[in-house]
C-alpha cells in the first residue's frame, strides 16, 4: 500500500442499487491515479488545436478520440471561474472541434434520420438545428446531439462523446435506407456570452439578419473569405452561437483569427466549454450525466419521446426503441417505477467546488448509512454562493406537471464530498434536492419542448 495515497479508494461502492444496469455506472470513475497517459496515433489533433495552445490551453482530456482543450486560466491565476467570469459578463470562445460532424445526404437522408430519432424529423425546416436524443433498442440514450438540417437532404449530426458514426453507418448497413453516411470536415467553435451578438454582428457584418434569427436558426456566412454555417445555439445557458468551418484542417487559422480581432473591443476570451455555466442551466453532458443504460426519462429527457407532454407520444410510425420507451412512459404514468434512479437537482454544503469533479461522488440518505446515489455534475454557483449538482438518487416515483419524472424537492440527502471540499473530513455534508435548472438560460427552452 502507498503512504501517499490509499489505492483502495478507486474500488467501486456496490451499496447503490443499479440491478436494472448491465454494467454499474462508474461510481469512482477516474480520482487521483499515479500515471502518465501515453500519447499516441489513436488520438488527434484538432484543426484548433495548435491555437488553442497559442490561447494558452495547459490542460486537456480526450473526447470523441480527439484532444479537448479543458483549461486556460491555471489555477494560481483564478482557473476555471475566472473563465466563468469572462462567460457571464462578456464573451467567450471555445474549441469544440472534438464535436464530430457525422453527414446524412441523399434522397433517403430524412426518413434515414427520423428512424435514428426520437423526435420527428419531418418537422425540423431546411436551416434549422434541434437538440435531439438518439437512443438502442432497450431505449438507453446513445448520444445527444445537435442536429442541424442544411437542406431538405442533407443532416448534420454534431456529436457529443460517443462513436455514433459508426453506429449511424451500421444501422444503414444493409443499404435500406438510400443516403452517405460519412465525417466531414467541418469544425465548430463556439461563441458564448451576452456580448456573442455584438461580436457575431462585427464578424458577419450584414451576411445575415442576427436580430431576427431564431433560436436554433441556421445560416450560410462567410469568415475571412471561408465558407461557414453559423446557429445560434450553445452549452452553456448563455446567449452564443456555434460556427462550423467546412474545410476546417484547411482554413483553421483565418476562420479563429477572424473572430479574435473582432472579439477585441468586447473582451473576447478563449476558454474551456463552460461547465460551471452548463451545469447552472441543466444541460447534460453525456458520458458524465447519462450513458446507454439510462433512458430519457430518469434523466429529464421525456420530452424528447413525447414532444406534447401530458404522455402523447410522437405520432411516428417507427424510430429506435419506440416501443420500449412508450412501454415505459405509460408505466411510469401508471404509477410504476421502471427504473432505479433519477436524476435531480441538489444544494449541497462544503467548502466552494470551482473545479471538475474527477470522480462520481456518493450520496447517502439524510440519515446516514450505505451509498444510495452519485454526483454526476457538481459546481460553485457564485450568484447563490452555494454548491450545486446533479446526480441520480432512488426514483420516487415523484411526476411534475407534464407527467415526467422528477426528484420530490425538498427531499434531504447526505454527500460524501473529497477532504478538500469537506467543511470536516470524513463527514458528509447536507444536500437538498431543488429544481432545475439552477439559473435561467438566456433562451429558456433550451431544456423543454420546442416543436418540431
Amino acid at each position: 500500500m502507498s503512504k501517499e495515497f490509499d489505492y483502495t479508494k478507486l474500488k467501486h461502492v456496490t451499496s447503490v442499487d443499479q440491478s436494472d444496469r448491465e454494467v454499474p455506472y462508474n461510481l469512482r470513475q477516474s480520482g487521483p491515479t499515479k500515471v502518465e497517459m501515453l500519447i499516441s496515433t489513436r488520438v488527434r489533433k484538432s484543426p484548433y488545436w495548435h491555437l488553442s495552445m497559442q490561447a494558452g490551453c495547459w490542460r486537456a482530456t480526450v473526447y470523441n478520440r480527439i484532444y479537448h482543450p479543458r483549461g486556460y486560466v491555471k489555477p494560481e491565476d483564478g482557473g476555471a471561474m475566472v473563465e466563468y467570469d469572462a462567460i457571464v459578463n462578456h464573451v467567450t470562445m471555445w474549441n469544440v472541434a472534438v464535436e464530430r460532424q457525422i453527414r446524412v445526404k441523399g434522397p433517403d437522408a430524412e426518413k434515414f434520420t427520423d428512424y435514428v430519432i426520437t423526435r420527428d424529423a419531418t418537422k425540423i425546416s431546411p436551416m434549422r438545428a434541434r437538440y435531439v436524443i438518439l437512443c438502442n433498442a432497450y431505449g438507453g440514450v446513445l448520444n445527444d446531439p445537435i442536429l442541424l438540417r442544411i437542406s431538405k437532404d442533407e443532416f448534420w449530426f454534431s456529436l457529443s462523446d460517443s462513436d455514433i458514426g459508426m453506429y449511424l453507418q451500421g444501422v444503414n448497413a444493409d443499404g435500406r435506407f438510400n443516403c452517405t453516411i460519412e465525417e466531414i470536415d467541418a469544425c465548430p467553435v463556439q461563441i458564448q456570452g451576452p456580448k456573442s451578438k455584438a461580436l457575431m454582428k462585427d464578424l458577419l457584418g450584414d451576411q445575415v439578419d442576427l436580430d431576427n434569427m431564431p433560436f436554433y436558426g441556421l445560416a450560410e456566412v462567410k469568415v475571412a473569405g471561408r465558407s461557414c454555417v453559423i446557429s445560434q445555439s450553445g452549452f452553456s445557458g448563455e446567449a452564443g452561437y456555434e460556427i462550423y468551418l467546412r474545410n476546417a484542417t484547411l482554413y483553421a487559422d483565418d476562420m479563429w483569427n477572424a473572430v479574435l480581432e473582432a472579439g477585441k473591443k468586447h473582451n473576447l476570451m478563449v476558454i474551456a466549454p463552460a461547465h460551471h455555466r452548463r451545469i447552472q442551466a441543466g444541460i447534460l453532458s453525456w458520458g458524465q450525466d447519462m450513458d446507454m443504460q439510462h433512458n430519457p426519462y430518469q434523466c429529464n429527457l421525456g420530452y424528447q419521446v413525447s414532444l406534447s407532454g401530458k404522455g402523447e407520444w410522437n405520432k411516428k410510425t417507427d424510430y429506435v426503441g419506440k416501443a420500449v420507451l412508450e412501454k415505459m412512459g405509460a408505466d411510469i404514468k401508471a404509477g410504476k417505477k421502471p427504473y432505479k434512479l433519477q436524476l435531480v437537482g441538489l444544494e449541497l454544503g462544503g467548502k466552494p467546488i470551482e473545479e471538475y469533479a474527477p470522480d462520481f461522488w456518493l450520496i447517502s440518505n439524510a440519515d446516514g448509512g450505505d451509498p444510495v446515489g452519485f454526483i454526476t455534475s457538481p459546481w460553485y454557483h457564485p450568484e447563490k454562493k452555494q454548491n450545486i449538482a446533479m446526480g441520480y438518487v432512488p426514483f420516487d416515483g415523484t411526476l411534475n406537471s407534464n407527467g415526467f419524472p422528477k426528484g420530490k424537492v425538498g427531499t434531504k440527502y447526505k454527500v460524501h464530498l473529497p477532504e478538500k471540499y469537506s467543511d470536516k473530513p470524513g463527514t458528509p455534508v447536507d444536500a437538498v434536492v431543488v429544481d432545475i435548472p439552477f439559473k435561467e438560460s438566456f433562451n429558456a427552452n433550451t431544456r423543454e419542448v420546442v416543436k418540431g
